[in-house]
């Protein structure tokens, strides 16, 4: 791939050799919603050459406040739909491979360099990570940024040191983990910052895959503000890229 002039600021700052290295890498990027529709759009930004997007969902009034494509002219649109437009808008010469379905570990990770886990699923999650790990897939993964206003309190850490496991959320999925005998060995975005919701809110939602799988989990609502799932998707997409540099991997 050509060094292009949208670019020239990434290569001020890491070089045209490193800039052509990203043209090379695949990253998957699970969840299109606050946090892995920020981590895909700035791995497409920084130049990263292919990626491959998975979402179910449309876009819908409450998705307004955070996510990227949300606006009221795209309510009911699909959400990769809108993100295969949007990053093709960025970078024309991408890679860019689209799956608008539910994930219930029957995607073949293989020839991804790396997967940015934004479920917010807890099966779909689980599985997705247990794959990842089985597979010697590097891995990050969003451990809420729901219910929480300050993207200060945002930190970088392996699953083993998560400072607060007491979080409903994030003890569930390393108590699940741990069945699967997976203890550490992936990367998170976590938060110190305690979880607050004026009002819990819970409904069962029904879904059909692309292959007539049914599933039906427990969908539970969080309260969302406009500030920490964005971060933590670009939290997500720099240590992803910083790996691949490998010189800048503090």
């Amino acid at each position: 791939m050509k060094s292009e002039g949208y670019f020239s600021r990434n290569e001020l700052f890491w070089g045209e050799d490193n800039q052509k290295l990203l043209s090379f890498k695949h990253v998957a990027v699970f969840g299109l919603g606050g946090v892995g529709g920020f981590c895909a759009e700035a791995l497409v930004r920084a130049g990263v050459g292919e990626l491959t997007i998975v979402d179910f969902d449309t876009v819908s009034e409450s998705n307004i406040n955070r996510q990227l494509v949300a606006l009221h002219s795209t309510v009911g649109q699909s959400k990769t739909y809108l993100f295969e437009q949007r990053l093709k808008d960025i970078n024309p010469d991408i890679k860019l491979h689209v799956i608008d379905d539910f994930y219930s570990g029957n995607l073949d990770l293989k020839n991804i360099d790396y997967v940015a886990d934004a479920i917010d699923t807890m099966r779909s999650k689980i599985e997705l990570l247990e794959t990842c790990v089985n597979s010697n897939i590097p891995v990050i993964s969003s451990m809420g940024a729901g219910n929480r206003i300050d993207p200060t309190q945002l930190y970088i850490c392996d699953i083993s040191q998560i400072e607060n496991k007491n979080v409903s959320f994030v003890s569930n999925i390393i108590y699940q983990l741990k069945k699967c005998g997976i203890e550490k060995g992936i990367t998170v975005v976590a938060s110190r910052e305690k979880p607050f919701v004026q009002k819990k809110i819970s409904e069962a939602e029904k879904i059909m895959t692309k292959s007539g799988e049914n599933i039906e989990f427990t969908k539970i609502t969080p309260s969302s503000t406009p500030f920490v799932a964005s971060c933590a998707g670009i939290f997500m997409a720099s240590f992803i890229v910083r790996n691949f540099l490998k010189e800048y991997t503090s």
